[in-house]
């Protein structure tokens, strides 16, 4: 009995180093992106994901890339809104004004419940560009009554699905200073 007992302290230490190891390794591999303006901080799952460009006088946004731009892009705005309006109304007024003009637009779905650091909600579409099947994801976040920060996944529809525990990994880990 007691050598049954040695083998099971042995291998749950195993399992417990291996574990460790695991998430020692995952955790270097995420970087702390925090804008220019100190606004707003995010984690980067992997060394891929780099900065593009930071607002400036010409773009109001932050974007990034995933390596290649078709294998995953997000654009970053912070969109100040009237007092009351929710994470789902902004969705709609996008979809109304922009993403239904997309060649080949395709309205996806509105996931009602997207929790991290800030709470909303998630919506998809697809679209083509250049004969190409592209996709597209934007999580609605909203800091304040005010304000709603909208992070804007696009990317190659086959590579984006394949990335979408990153895009969520991203999305809960932004939070506003």
């Amino acid at each position: 009995m007691l050598r049954g007992s040695r083998f099971i302290i042995l291998r749950s230490c195993a399992l417990a180093l291996a574990v460790t190891g695991i998430c020692y390794t995952v955790a270097a591999q995420t970087r702390t992106f925090t804008s220019a303006e100190g606004d707003f901080t995010l984690e980067l799952p992997s060394p891929t994901w780099r900065a593009i460009a930071q607002p400036d006088s010409v773009h109001q946004h932050t974007e990034f890339i995933n390596g290649e731009r078709n294998e995953g892009y997000l654009r970053i705005r912070k969109e100040v809104v009237d007092a009351g309006t929710t994470p789902s109304d902004l969705a709609r007024r996008d979809q109304d004004q922009k993403l239904r003009y997309l060649p080949g637009y395709v309205e996806g779905k509105e996931e009602q419940r997207f929790e991290g650091h800030l709470n909303g909600i998630t919506t998809s579409y697809e679209y083509s560009n250049g004969g190409k099947l592209m996709a597209g994801l934007i999580y609605y976040l909203q800091a304040d009554n005010r304000t709603i920060y909208t992070l804007q996944f696009t990317g190659a529809r086959d590579k984006l699905e394949l990335i979408r525990n990153q895009t969520d990994y991203i999305a809960r880990s932004f939070h506003v200073k």
